[in-house]
């Protein structure tokens, strides 16, 4: 793969190139992009998704959005650093074509930024009740009128499948989706394959799946824009990723290690002597009369949160430049941070955080309520799938504000579903689950 394709400024919809030297640098289209993410109806429904704790509304712990944010962040330095490091190795992008620095860290500020932006309500256990519906539930009368992937899409709802497809679908007044240039979307795109086959390697590319098959051609149209190489082809595709990708993952793979941890140190879950005993092992140098100055639980964790995540940029970083050509390459299988020294102490910080947060009873009590909730709500949406809907059934889609342009297939109408139900706010799900149980009528 080459930097300039990489980093490719091309909008969906284009019919001129745009060229780098030519971008305004008060308004450079990368930064573009974020500003489209942050505006964006998906995005700002963040703020009321579980990251860990589901419907939770305590002061400490950190939303979707707020998580997104802290992912930007991260991410926007660990492409600055990066960006630094390649120009000063390929210093014809910058002479040349006019890249600069902060190019890399807006891309990958702003695939950050979006990379949750296809998650359903309660976090992860909403995208696995999704797929559970289709695959043991209701769903599974589809089967039969499916494609062997078109089913496997719903049998295994991907939200960075779902996030292509709200970052790039069509809608009425909004061709191409938010247009965003394809160097974010590439950065964007962890898993850049179909849903089948299932993990058909240990490559990390191959772990999941990043597009439905309704955005099949979307997706190949950005993958030859930026030259990526193709891992596979004919009936079954996919690709190496975009390079930038590795630094959106380990800005998400750092914020959520050390700021879950956080979280459940805030909220009475964890020891706060964990903090010390576990965050100290990544923090090479700590000023300890500082730290033996604050009197304030938060802040000492807060303290040594902020040293953690400054070790961790800067080996991420340290690791993407000693191995750029195999990532060029497309050779590259891991996670970064899964190549780090470090490797054993996140992992220890990540145990006590499944076995405090995670696996406690009040998350796990949330999720089984967000099964129920999703259950019902696709339910009384799929059910209202039919050539004769009764009354009822369109009092449903009222009540979802179903799109009725267009002529849908049948796999493109449960699709389409799924969207509804994913851009949900955790609230909002529960507030039409209490609908349909006959409750809250006058909410």
């Amino acid at each position: 793969m080459q930097w300039e394709r990489l980093l490719s400024l091309k909008r969906q919809g284009d019919t001129n190139k745009r060229l780098r030297a030519e971008q305004d640098e008060t308004r450079l289209g990368f930064e573009v992009d974020y500003d489209r993410i942050i505006f964006s109806s998906a995005f700002r429904s963040l703020q009321d998704k579980t990251q860990v704790i589901p419907l939770s509304k305590t002061d400490f712990v950190h939303t979707r959005l707020t998580h997104s944010l802290e992912v930007a962040v991260v991410g926007r330095s660990l492409g600055r650093q990066v960006g630094k490091q390649i120009l000063e190795k390929y210093p014809h992008l910058s002479e040349v074509h006019g890249y600069k620095m902060n190019d890399f860290g807006a891309i990958v500020a702003a695939a950050a930024l979006a990379h949750d932006i296809g998650n359903p309500p309660f976090g992860h256990s909403g995208e696995k009740s999704i797929g559970d519906y289709f695959k043991n539930g209701g769903g599974k009368r589809f089967e039969a009128e499916l494609t062997d992937k078109e089913y496997q899409d719903l049998c295994t709802f991907e939200g960075n499948a779902n996030g292509f497809k709200i970052l790039t679908e069509s809608r009425p007044g909004a061709d191409g989706g938010l247009r965003l240039s394809y160097a974010t979307l590439g950065t964007f795109m962890k898993y850049p394959k179909e849903s089948l086959p299932h993990k058909p390697t240990k490559h990390i590319a191959d772990k999941k799946y990043g597009f439905f098959q309704d955005d099949k051609a979307s997706f190949q149209d950005v993958a030859e824009e930026l030259g990526l190489i193709q891992t596979r082809s004919g009936k079954d595709i996919s690709y190496a990723r975009h390079p930038l990708t590795f630094l959106v993952e380990a800005a998400d793979d750092i914020c959520y290690t050390i700021i879950d941890f956080e979280d459940g140190i805030n909220l009475g879950l964890i020891p706060e002597e964990y903090a010390l005993e576990y965050l100290i092992k990544l923090v090479p140098h700590i000023n300890r009369s500082k730290y033996s100055t604050l009197t304030d639980k938060a802040a000492r964790v807060g303290y040594l949160r902020a040293l953690a995540i400054g070790t961790l940029i800067d080996e991420a970083v340290s690791i993407f430049m000693k191995n750029e050509e195999a990532i060029l390459g497309g050779v590259f299988d891991k996670a970064l941070l899964d190549k780090s020294k470090y490797e054993a102490q996140i992992n220890d910080v990540l145990k006590i955080s499944v076995s405090n947060i995670y696996d406690s009873d009040e998350v796990i009590s949330k999720e089984i309520a967000g099964y129920e909730i999703l259950n019902t709500l696709l339910s009384a949406r799929c059910n209202a799938i039919t050539t004769t809907p009764t009354h009822y059934d369109k009092l449903v889609l009222k009540l979802f504000n179903t799109r009725s342009d267009g002529d849908y297939t049948l796999y493109q109408e449960l699709l389409e579903i799924c969207n509804q139900v994913s851009v949900m706010t955790d609230s909002k799900s529960v507030k039409i689950f209490q609908q349909l149980q006959g409750m809250n009528i006058n909410g």
